[in-house]
């Protein structure tokens, strides 16, 4: 089998699928969609800032193209896929799949998305594929990201404090008793 008939690493589970959500590959003309996703998520972090729209703009520009870098070239194999809602996009979810874990490189909604039970199916269904393999999920948060609630709601731990982010692990009651590590 080659790569390209693999199976895929995670499907959306059948309740956002019914709704119209579904996963695809991302490309090089998702990158404005992109962009705005990204700065939807530092909106708040910037609110206070007094730099004009341009200044925030230009630096999210600058942030969007150094993170997008940074998981091109230091996260060999990294899934990248766009989340749409009737064929418009709506989201991303990057995946990063281990030998011990399903490592979340990033997950984010547009703000018209959040809060409707999307995020939680897809990290439920996250959990639900890494336990049947005997896998933990894994993820860094910011410590003031309102998703933070989430990730503890549904079992997720801190393992590590870097700073700005926690990093958070899920792991099966079948790995419970014994440690697993970040970079396995």
């Amino acid at each position: 089998m080659t790569s390209s008939q693999q199976p895929p690493a995670f499907t959306l589970p059948m309740v956002l699928l019914s709704k119209g959500y579904a996963l695809r590959p991302e490309t090089e003309a998702d990158i404005p969609f992109l962009m705005r996703l990204y700065a939807s998520t530092r909106e708040d972090e910037f609110a206070a800032v007094p730099w004009t729209a341009e200044q925030k703009q230009a630096f999210m520009a600058s942030q969007f193209q150094a993170q997008r870098h940074h998981y091109r070239t230091q996260i060999d194999g990294c899934i990248f896929e766009v989340l749409e809602y009737d064929g418009v996009p709506a989201g991303r979810l990057y995946l990063d799949v281990r030998h011990t874990r399903l490592h979340i490189v990033d997950i984010a909604l547009l703000p018209e998305c959040r809060g409707r039970g999307i995020g939680t199916a897809i990290l439920q269904t996250l959990i639900a594929t890494a336990e049947s393999d005997g896998k933990g999920v894994g993820i860094f948060v910011e410590k003031f990201n309102p998703a933070l609630r989430l990730y503890r709601r549904l079992g997720f731990t801190d393992i590590a404090d870097t700073g700005v982010y926690l990093e958070m692990e899920w792991l099966p009651e079948s790995a419970a008793a014994g440690p697993q590590h970040a970079s396995l």
